[in-house]
Formats: structure tokens, C-alpha cells, sequence
């Protein structure tokens, strides 16, 4: 017998197969990233109750039908069998209708009424295709052994289970076709002038050989649009439709698939609503524009679906398809995607820049001063949001040490962050002999933004006087540093001219001690640390999101959303500390780290530059790198997050 958590991870194995989903989009709907949807599935971590909602959810059943096992849950996401919560209406994230058929749906195939339809249409639609006894296994597309309930599926779950997990290329077992006896006629359609049939839902394969591996079309439900009250609601093309109203309807056949590939899923986005009054029924069929496909393995949800007019190739769709008189479209809210980023953090961003626009009526000035206004408490919300799902819960107000507390008002703490302010004296000194040098002047973007992957401590620091650095901890440590006798590159320490002891933070430290590994200087001695448990990915979730948001945005010229972006992330780094700004948390030791990492990283820069062969001339304040020699051989130029930008170039020099 099968647990509840292993028949869970069997369920979410069999759905995401036939939606064809990744794990990278289960966990973008569920707000957790592609790793810790790994780890439930694989057994290391559980799936929580608040998880299983998310699941039920994202595939539009309830909790009772997703714990009810794999085939009950995949019969359910098709419509072939009852839902175990009666009352609640199944919307499916996806319908699956299989398009390499040259007939159409096979028998059996549930079809469904587009979401909000009268319930008569329902019944009809559910009664326009009977179901066969006997078929492919709903989950993995082999040959059914056995019958659980009227629904085809194999003898042991643990078989189907491995064959659901089969790669993607490797080639299934063909279905095995009844005979036209065993397959009951169909009642025939009754279609009024008012309500002719829709048009075919995919475009059908010509010939599909016994060894190729079957793929589904990924159907999402069309929303409900205006028409009169006598016409009856579009469905799906049953399999016995007459034949003259099948080839008028049916797109144009795709050419054979060659033998173990898998047939192209066709996409169809989902209607927008029609302000009015569609045009006849009967003209539809003859100006639609058959759907181009996609690669089946593409996750569906992980695309924004298009506008309609957009979904086929200009090429492919009749000039009577597009209306006389076309109104400009409105501002589409951007979407985020969930490769990179959580699509529902991105969505929090965007979002909100779609808003205050909105309300502004347009004005982008008007729009900038109130995004940048409301930056401190959006960026804390979404810090809370980015954190749901996480496996640390940080502290907020820890008790503060002595040593980050300010003396005074305008005063300091006693955390050296080893903030830059270097000149290369060689490079000056010949500068004043009459020696040239071309200079350029790089700008390192979103310097902060980088550094928010960095180790922080997630409680209340602790004292350590061992003198040894735990790696799995983070905090502020008393240290010597030892001496720095390199002319050609900064000391890691920034211009800090004082001997003896100081303190530093977390991220000062590991670049002290990498400096060590590399043979740079020696290890400075450690004399206190105040620590706490540490992990480098606690504001990565964010960080990632703020990044992909900016990256589009500047793909798409919105200088607008750049600018909403830099005063988050900003303003985060200059207010979690002794700010009377920000209210929801208070870590000084967070805001030196981050700021420190930002130093650290530009001094990499620096020293990647030196050991590409090129003269590090200057290198000051959080993102400012001059160079001479050819830098882009060394740096990409861009505004990306690992591209640099010429802030300016000059000559030093030449004149005696």
C-alpha cells in the first residue's frame, strides 16, 4: 500500500505529464522555485497542506479528487469521471484533446462546454461522444491491463508510474483501436442556422505510424463572449459530425510524422471577450485561421497567451479574418515567466506599474513620483511574498548589538564595509612624466541589485570566539587583517589606512580569506564573531524576480518599470537598518552585508581586469571600474546584470 505522500507525488507526476507541464511551472504557480519542487517530488522534503491546496488549484479540482490517487485525479482533469466534492464545478488549468488522430478526438474523449455555458449545453456536450470500456491508460498512453472503476489503467501504480516517467523521446505503445462494431453510433448533431459548429480545435496529423508516441493539444478554455440568446455555445468538434460539415470546418492536414516523433501539440488561447454582437455563425468556419503548432514539450502555462488576432502566421490567415475598423488595444499587463523567476512575484511587480499608470491616466512623470513614493512598502511586500514557501523563517526585529548601533544622529557604527576609493599611483606617476594612457570609465549596473545574493544571518547573532569561520553561519567579525602590498590592485579593504583591529562583515571576510586561497595576502586572524545560522539564497527569490522584471523591461524600452525597480531594491538596502522609513524591519547587519558584497563584487571586477592583462587605474565609490587596454575582451557591454556600460572615457597623461 501506497502512503498518502507517495500516491500524492504519483499524482503530480501523472498531471504534469499529460498537461504536459515542467516542474519549473508547478512551482511558479505555487510560488516555490524549480529545486524545492524537485525535492518533493523526489522524497526529500514533504508536501505541505498549503502545497496540496496550490496543486488543486493551479489543475482546477478539488483536494479530495488530487488525494484521491493518480488515474481518479487525471480522470477528473479530462471530465470522464465525477468529482468526489459534488457541487463544485471542475475547471480545468488545461483540457487535453489528442491531435494526431486524423479523425479527430477518439471516442471516449470527454467534450466539454466552454466555462459558464447553460447547463443544457453541458449535458450536451457530454453526451456528444461515448466513452469505450476499454482503452489507453490515461496516464502514461500504454495499453490498459485492467479496469479500476470503468477507467482504463494498469495493473499496479507503481508500473504506471515508471512509464509516465519515460523520457520524452522514447516512443509509447499505440493505442489499440476498437473495432467500428464495439463503438456505438453517435446521435446526430443537431445545429441551428444561429449556431453553426466551431472549427476543429487542432489541426489533424495525415499519418501518424503505430510507434509514434502520441502528444496532446493544449486547449485552454475559451472565455465566454457575448452572442444571443438563441445561440447555442461552441464545442468541440465531435467524431461523428457529418462529413461535409467536418472538411468545411477541419484545417489542413499536417504532413506525416516520421516514425518515434512525437506529434506537434497544437496552442489555442483562450478568446477574449466580445464587447458585441459576434458577426453570423455561418461566416466564421470560412474566414478562421488555422492555429500554428509548437513544440509539444513546451510547457503551456510558461507562454502569455497571445491576442487572438496574433496566434496564426500573417501569412497563413485570410484578409477577412481581421475587422474593418480595429481599435487600438489597450495596455497589456506583462506576465512573468517562470523559468527564471516566480511568474506570480514578477506578476506583483508589474502589476503594480500597470496600476499606478492606469490611475494616473497616462502620466509617466505623474506615475514615476508615485511609484517612487510607494517603493519602501512594495518592496517589503514583496519580500514577504517571495519568502512563502521558504525553508528559514528570518528574524525581523533581532536584539542589536553595541557595535550596530550609531553614536549619534548623523553618526556611524563601528562596521567597516571596506568601501573603494583607490587610485593606481603608478599609473599617476608616469601620467605626470608625459606618458599617455587611454582611459575608460565602466559603470557596473544594478550594483546593489547583485549583491543581494549574499550570506546572511537569518537570527539573532550569537558570540563565537573560537577564531574559526563557519561556512554555514554569517554575521559581523573583529579581525587583523594582514598586509597588502600590491600596487597594481586595491586592497579588499577599501582605503582604510589605520592598523590593528576592525570590524568587518560577512561578505569582507570570504573575500579576505579568497584572497588568501589565491596566494594574495594572508588570512587575517579573527578574534570575534557575532553569528547566526546563514544561507545565501534567502533574498535570492526576490533578487531573481527584480532582475528578470528589469531585464524585460529594458528589452521593451519601459524606462518607466526600470526606474520603479532601482528604487526598490535601493531603497530596501538603505532603509532595513536604523531607518525611520521602514517600520517592518530593522537589521543593520543585513544592510552592511549587502552593501560590503557590492564593494566585494566590483573589486572581483577589478581583479578579473588585472588578470586578463589589462591596468586597473581606478576603482571608486559602489560601481566605478576605469580601465585602459581593450576591456571588451573582458566585459560584455550592456545594461544585464553580468554587462557593464561606458560611463566615460579620457586621456590621462601626454603632456610633460
Amino acid at each position: 500500500m501506497l502512503s498518502t505522500e507517495e500516491s500524492l507525488r504519483l499524482t503530480v507526476a501523472a498531471l504534469m505529464t499529460r498537461t504536459g507541464e515542467r516542474q519549473a511551472v508547478v512551482a511558479g504557480a505555487l510560488g516555490l522555485s524549480q529545486a524545492q519542487v524537485s525535492r518533493k517530488q523526489s522524497g526529500a522534503a514533504h508536501w505541505s497542506l498549503e502545497d496540496v491546496d496550490g496543486l488543486a488549484a493551479h489543475y482546477g479540482i478539488s483536494v479530495l479528487d488530487l488525494l484521491a490517487g493518480p488515474t481518479h485525479a487525471v480522470g477528473v482533469l479530462h471530465g470522464a469521471v465525477p468529482s468526489l466534492q459534488p457541487g463544485v464545478p471542475v475547471v480545468p488549468s488545461v483540457r487535453l484533446v489528442p491531435a494526431c488522430l486524423p479523425d479527430g478526438p477518439p471516442a471516449g474523449t470527454p467534450v466539454r462546454a466552454p466555462v459558464g455555458a447553460p447547463a443544457a449545453a453541458e449535458e450536451e456536450a457530454s453526451s456528444v461522444v461515448p466513452r469505450l470500456p476499454v482503452g489507453p491508460c490515461v496516464l502514461c498512453g500504454q495499453p490498459a491491463a485492467d479496469e479500476v472503476d470503468g477507467f482504463p489503467q494498469h495493473l499496479s501504480a507503481e508500473e504506471c508510474a515508471q512509464a509516465a516517467a519515460a523520457p520524452a523521446g522514447a516512443a509509447r505503445s499505440a493505442a489499440v483501436a476498437p473495432s467500428a462494431a464495439d463503438v456505438p453510433p453517435a446521435p446526430p448533431a443537431t445545429v441551428s442556422a444561429a449556431a453553426a459548429p466551431a472549427p476543429a480545435l487542432a489541426a489533424p496529423a495525415a499519418s501518424v505510424p503505430a510507434g509514434a508516441s502520441r502528444s496532446a493539444a493544449v486547449v485552454p478554455p475559451a472565455a465566454p463572449a457575448a452572442a444571443p440568446a438563441d445561440a447555442a455555445p461552441a464545442l468541440a468538434a465531435p467524431v461523428a459530425a457529418p462529413a461535409a460539415a467536418a472538411s468545411a470546418l477541419a484545417p489542413a492536414p499536417a504532413p506525416a510524422a516520421p516514425v518515434g516523433a512525437a506529434c506537434s501539440a497544437a496552442v489555442v488561447p483562450p478568446a477574449a471577450p466580445a464587447e458585441a454582437a459576434p458577426a453570423p455563425a455561418a461566416t466564421a468556419p470560412a474566414t478562421a485561421a488555422p492555429v500554428a503548432p509548437v513544440a509539444a514539450s513546451a510547457p503551456a502555462a510558461s507562454a502569455p497567451a497571445p491576442a487572438p488576432a496574433s496566434a496564426a502566421p500573417a501569412s497563413a490567415a485570410p484578409a477577412s479574418a481581421a475587422p474593418a475598423s480595429a481599435a487600438p488595444a489597450p495596455a497589456v499587463r506583462r506576465k512573468g515567466t517562470a523559468g527564471y523567476a516566480s511568474g506570480s512575484v514578477m506578476e506583483q511587480i508589474t502589476d503594480r506599474v500597470y496600476d499606478v499608470l492606469a490611475e494616473q491616466g497616462g502620466d509617466l512623470a505623474a506615475a514615476e513620483a508615485a511609484l517612487i513614493k510607494m517603493a519602501i512598502p512594495d518592496v517589503m511586500a514583496l519580500m514577504k511574498s517571495s519568502r512563502v514557501g521558504g525553508r528559514y523563517e528570518h528574524s525581523e526585529f533581532p536584539p542589536t548589538a553595541e557595535i550596530l548601533r550609531k553614536k549619534s544622529q548623523k553618526g556611524a557604527d563601528e562596521i567597516w564595509e571596506g568601501r573603494p576609493k583607490w587610485r593606481n599611483p603608478e599609473i599617476f606617476k608616469a601620467a605626470k612624466t608625459g606618458e599617455r594612457f587611454e582611459v575608460t570609465a565602466l559603470d557596473m549596473n544594478a550594483a546593489y541589485l547583485s549583491a543581494l545574493k549574499c550570506w546572511l544571518p537569518i537570527g539573532q547573532l550569537r558570540e563565537d570566539t573560537s577564531g574559526v569561520h563557519d561556512p554555514k553561519k554569517a554575521g559581523v567579525h573583529l579581525i587583523t587583517p594582514a598586509g597588502w602590498d600590491h600596487t597594481d590592485l586595491p586592497n579588499p579593504l577599501g582605503n582604510r589606512v589605520e592598523p590593528g583591529e576592525l570590524w568587518v562583515t560577512e561578505s569582507t571576510l570570504r573575500q579576505l580569506l579568497d584572497c588568501a586561497r589565491q596566494g594574495l595576502a594572508e588570512a587575517p586572524v579573527i578574534h570575534r564573531s557575532l553569528v547566526s545560522g546563514a544561507t545565501e539564497a534567502l533574498l535570492e527569490k526576490m533578487r531573481r524576480a527584480l532582475a528578470e522584471v528589469r531585464r524585460n523591461a529594458l528589452a521593451e524600452g519601459d524606462e518607466l518599470t526600470v526606474t520603479y525597480v532601482k528604487a526598490m531594491y535601493s531603497k530596501f538596502v538603505s532603509t532595513i537598518g536604523e531607518s525611520s522609513a521602514n517600520r517592518e524591519i530593522r537589521r543593520p547587519d543585513w544592510m552592511h552585508i549587502i552593501r560590503s558584497k557590492a564593494f566585494a563584487n566590483l573589486w572581483m571586477k577589478a581583479h578579473k581586469a588585472r588578470t586578463a592583462g589589462l591596468q586597473v587605474v581606478q576603482v571608486s565609490g559602489t560601481d566605478e571600474l576605469h580601465l585602459t587596454g581593450d576591456w571588451r575582451e573582458v566585459f560584455t557591454e550592456g545594461r544585464d546584470l553580468a554587462q557593464v556600460k561606458v560611463k566615460d572615457t579620457y586621456v590621462l597623461g601626454g603632456r610633460k
